[in-house]
């Protein structure tokens, strides 16, 4: 590889170019004070990746895998480049400037082991006659993606992928969603909702056993705040399988984490059963917008769905805050800029506040947490943008009130003044196990209009549930209407909907209505 980056470094000698920009799958890009020139010739992502891989230096390297823009200096020939990753699912941006005043790095040659190369060949030469085919039809990719969950000639180099990632990798293959390390226990995944183990293979954990997985993945930065305040939240990227969320944390038996899958893909509305009245909230100019749940319930992944389908459908400036990126989103129709808390910003409130001097038309608050987190978001909906926000209510009705019951007696009354002129909706959502495996989402759907204005106003919230049964044909929807109709289509069981269900007097009444039989056994 060391050629190819030899060949850009030539260009831009050999043309006087400013800048060399190489993008995935796109033709490379010569940069000049007049204008920009593009080359007959292109770079495949799979080139990047292994580009990258061969001229960054470890810490580099390390944000680049999370996920993350990363800038390092290369020397060649007597001469430093400026070099910037900037990295996106299947879509990575290198761009390669001359840098005459960074002084030559020092740089630690690897040495080529011959045993490796035998067995390298051993694996090409044992492989099935169709891996070896997919091989030679595509070389480049086979030879840099990092991990795989499909073929014997990518799962025999996801081998060299660190430990822990094999574990992540294997985690992704079994369709879990998250991975759980216990100091004192064997590695555990969350499959349909359910704890059961990796796998039969693994062996019980200790505290050391634990962190030598897990140091050669934590940012230093996360590194520090663990040792100080004993938890951390960061993410973590494998080119090729998914990004994670990750907390690390310490209980009584020693370090331990908890690494959750998040699909490069973002799902479409269809896929995550998103009605029609919650898609026209993304169409608005201006307004609080909250998605509530429990922890797990999948708030992440419908704000990246509306955001998603904001940026396919809209021509605007979308501000995200997150603890820690989570989706990443392309720039589509509208310009993205996400930010990450405790990396590119002090905190929620520090980021909002400086948001409303960016330009923004939409801003997504990952997670409301405080009162003044709560207080900006509330105001910059008043002030011409349109908010997402979360919480961890699990009702339409009780997020209005834990909103306002954030705040101290003598500001209630103003909060909840302006909450009812910029509350435009609440989604609350829950997470059923669906027949035949996986899980499908019952949403709770309260939409702003002028009655919920006024029941907010006027101090009758305990009304707005009454409110959404009478406004089915506007969008709104409860709950126990939602897990009705998944039962109905066969897709959740009736036992399943009542533990999901929060008035379940009223579901049982909805489920004899309907003549569908719930049988509770021993425990509901």
């Amino acid at each position: 590889m060391s050629d190819r980056i030899d060949l850009f470094l030539t260009s831009l000698v050999r043309f006087n170019a400013s800048a060399v920009v190489l993008a995935s799958d796109s033709n490379i890009s010569l940069r000049f004070p007049t204008g920009e020139r593009f080359a007959n010739q292109s770079t495949s992502h799979a080139e990047l990746v292994a580009l990258v891989e061969q001229i960054a230096p470890a810490g580099a390297a390390g944000e680049v895998r999370a996920g993350l823009r990363a800038a390092f200096s290369y020397h060649s020939g007597g001469k430093s480049y400026a070099i910037t990753v900037e990295p996106r699912p299947g879509k990575w941006r290198v761009k390669i400037e001359a840098d005459p005043s960074a002084p030559p790095p020092v740089r630690e040659e690897r040495t080529r082991d011959p045993r490796e190369e035998r067995t390298r060949e051993k694996v090409r030469e044992e492989a099935p006659p169709s891996a070896r085919a997919r091989a030679a039809a595509a070389p480049s990719a086979a030879a840099t993606q990092p991990a795989s969950i499909v073929s014997h000639a990518t799962e025999e180099h996801g081998r060299q992928l660190r430990p822990i990632e094999r574990m992540l990798a294997r985690m992704q293959e079994s369709g879990a969603s998250d991975l759980h390390l216990s100091s004192g226990n064997v590695p555990k995944i969350r499959l349909h909702g359910e704890i059961q183990d990796l796998a039969p293979d693994q062996s019980v954990l200790d505290a050391e056993a634990v962190m030598a997985l897990l140091s050669p993945i934590v940012p230093a930065a996360n590194r520090a705040e663990f040792e100080d305040r004993n938890d951390s939240d960061f993410a973590h990227a494998i080119p090729g399988v998914s990004r994670f969320r990750a907390n690390l944390f310490r209980d009584r038996h020693g370090p331990g984490a908890v690494f959750r899958a998040i699909p490069f893909q973002i799902l479409s509305p269809e896929q995550i059963g998103l009605p029609k009245g919650v898609l026209e909230l993304c169409f608005l100019s201006k307004g609080l917008v909250v998605v509530t749940g429990p922890t797990g319930s999948g708030k992440s992944t419908t704000l990246a769905t509306l955001i998603d389908y904001i940026n396919r459908n809209r021509k605007d400036h979308i501000i995200t805050i997150e603890d820690p990126i989570e989706f990443v989103h392309d720039n589509k129709g509208c310009l993205v800029n996400q930010r990450e808390v405790h990396t590119h910003t002090r905190s929620f409130k520090d980021a909002l506040r400086a948001a409303l001097r960016e330009d923004p038309d939409i801003v997504l608050v990952g997670e409301m947490r405080d009162l003044e987190t709560i207080a900006i978001a509330v105001e910059t909906a008043e002030t011409g943008h349109l908010v997402f926000g979360t919480l961890h209510t699990t009702t339409a009705p009780s997020t209005v009130d834990r909103i306002i019951d954030q705040f101290p007696a003598d500001r209630q009354e103003q909060i909840r003044q302006m909450l009812s002129e910029s509350l435009r909706g609440v989604i609350a959502q829950t997470l059923c196990k669906k027949v035949g495996g996986g899980r499908m989402a019952a949403y709770e759907i309260l939409l702003g209009s002028s009655a919920v204005s006024n029941l907010i106003r006027e101090r009758k919230t305990f009304q707005l549930f009454s409110l959404m049964q009478t406004g089915r044909a506007q969008g709104m929807v409860t709950l126990n209407d939602s897990l009705l109709d998944l039962v109905k289509r066969k897709l959740v069981e009736p036992r399943e909907a009542f533990v999901k269900a929060v008035n379940k007097g009223e579901f049982k009444n909805l489920l004899s209505r309907e003549g569908i039989t719930l049988e509770l056994g021993a425990t509901p």
